[in-house]
C-alpha cells in the first residue's frame, strides 16, 4: 500500500508538546518582558551546563551566532577562516560579514566532515581560525583539530548546528573549540519556532564581550563602550526551547533507533552510507545516503509518495557569491564527489515504524 511520508513533520512533535508549550508561552505573555529577561537567561543556564561549558549568551539565529563569535575572536578585514565548502551558506556568509576571506579544505570522503589531514596545508600568515562544521550531526575529530590550532595560534569555532548533544569519548561537541555556535532554526534536533542561536564559551572575556555584541555593545542602558548589534534571542523562544530541551537526549535516542533500522535493513548496491566518526556519537540531524543517480533516485521515492532533501547541492566554492575567492570545479575532488551524490532521507523522532518500514522496503525495491 502506497504511504506518503513527508521529509520533516514539525506538527508532530508541537502536538505532543501543545500543553507544555502553550503554558511557556503563556508565561512569557503574564510577565510581559520579551527580550533578555528570565527565560532567555535560565536556557543560557540549562543549554551551557547540557554542553558542558561556563557561558552561554543567546543570539537572534545560528548565522548571528557565527559571525559574532567570530568577531569577538578579533577575526576582521583581511583575516583566513578556514572551514569546508559543503555546509549551509551561513557558515560561510558569517565570515564574509567581517571581511575575513574562507580558505576551505577538502573533505573525507567515507564521513563527508572536514579532512583534518589537509588542514595545515591551507594555513598562512593570514590565518586566524578554524571553524570544524559537525555536519548532519556527526562530530568532527575535535582533538585533532585543538591540536593543529594549537600549533599555529588559531582559534577554534565549532559550528554545532546540526549537532545538538553530540559527543566525542563522551565530552560533547561544543566543548572543545574556544567558542561554539548553535542554531535553533526550527528543523534542529532542538528547534525554536522561529530563528534562535546560542554562542557557547568558557573564557570569561569572550563571554563579556558577546554580552555586548548583542545588544549595541552596551555595558548598561544606553551606555556603549564598544560599536555593537541587535542580535537578541527573544523570550518566547527561550521559553519554548526550556521546554524542549527535557526532550533532546530522548528524540535524539529515536533518532538513532531509526537511523539504525536504515543501516540494518536497507541492502540496495545503488545505496552507500556515510561513515560516523569512529569516536564520536552522531545525533543523526539528517540521515544521508549517496547514490550515483540521485535525480533517478529522488524521482522514484516522490513517485512512492516519500520525500527527500539535499544537504547541500552546491558546494560553497562554486557558488556564485563566492567566485572573487578563486577556486575552480575540481579544487575539491571529494567534496564535489560527495556533494553530487547525496539524498537525505526522512529522519525525524516522530516516524513510526510503518513509515519506517515503508520507506526501507521502498528503497530495496529501486
Amino acid at each position: 500500500m502506497r504511504m506518503t511520508i513527508p521529509f520533516m513533520d514539525l506538527k508532530r512533535q508541537y502536538t505532543s508538546l501543545m500543553p507544555r508549550i502553550q503554558q511557556a508561552i503563556g508565561r512569557v505573555f503574564d510577565r510581559s518582558f520579551f527580550i533578555l529577561g528570565t527565560e532567555g537567561k535560565a536556557f543560557e543556564k540549562e543549554f551551557s551546563a547540557y554542553v558542558g561549558v561556563q557561558h552561554g549568551i543567546g543570539v537572534n539565529s545560528g548565522t548571528d551566532a557565527l559571525f559574532l563569535a567570530l568577531l569577538a575572536a578579533g577575526i576582521g578585514k583581511g583575516d583566513e577562516v578556514i572551514t569546508v565548502a559543503n555546509t549551509a551558506i551561513p557558515t560561510v556568509a558569517a565570515i564574509v560579514a567581517t571581511g575575513a576571506i574562507p580558505r576551505f579544505v577538502d573533505i573525507d570522503e567515507k564521513t563527508a566532515l572536514i579532512d583534518c589531514d589537509k588542514i595545515t596545508a591551507v594555513i598562512t600568515s593570514k590565518t586566524r581560525a578554524i571553524i570544524p562544521v559537525h555536519l548532519y550531526g556527526n562530530p568532527v575529530p575535535m582533538k585533532r583539530v585543538m591540536e593543529i590550532a594549537s600549533n599555529h595560534n588559531l582559534t577554534v569555532i565549532e559550528d554545532c548546528a546540526q549537532a545538538h548533544g553530540a559527543c566525542i569519548n563522551g565530552q560533547r561537541v561544543g566543548s572543545f573549540g574556544h567558542l561554539s555556535c548553535f542554531s535553533f532554526y526550527p528543523t534542529k534536533n532542538l528547534g525554536a519556532y522561529g530563528d534562535a542561536g546560542m554562542i557557547l564559551t568558557s573564557h570569561d572575556d569572550l563571554a563579556k564581550k558577546l554580552t555586548l555584541l548583542r545588544q549595541y555593545g552596551e555595558e548598561k542602558r544606553y551606555h556603549t563602550i564598544i560599536s555593537g548589534f541587535n542580535s537578541r534571542l527573544d523570550e518566547l523562544q527561550a521559553a519554548i526551547l526550556l521546554v524542549k530541551l527535557k526532550y533532546l537526549d530522548q528524540w535524539n535516542k529515536k533518532r538513532k533507533e531509526i537511523v539504525e533500522e536504515y543501516k540494518r535493513s536497507i541492502q540496495n548496491t545503488k545505496i552507500q552510507f556515510i561513515d560516523e566518526t569512529q569516536e564520536g556519537i552522531s545525533v543523526h540531524h539528517l540521515f544521508v545516503v549517496r547514490t550515483p543517480d540521485r535525480e533517478e533516485f529522488q524521482q522514484y521515492l516522490q513517485n512512492h509518495g516519500i520525500g527527500t532533501a539535499i544537504h547541500y547541492p552546491i558546494p560553497l566554492h562554486l557558488q556564485k557569491a563566492y567566485t572573487y575567492l578563486g577556486y575552480k570545479e575540481g579544487y575539491f575532488p571529494a567534496t564535489e564527489k560527495v556533494m553530487s551524490e547525496i539524498v537525505s532521507l526522512p529522519l525525524f523522532p516522530e516516524l513510526t515504524k510503518q513509515e519506517v518500514d515503508y520507506v526501507i522496503t521502498t528503497i530495496n525495491n529501486y
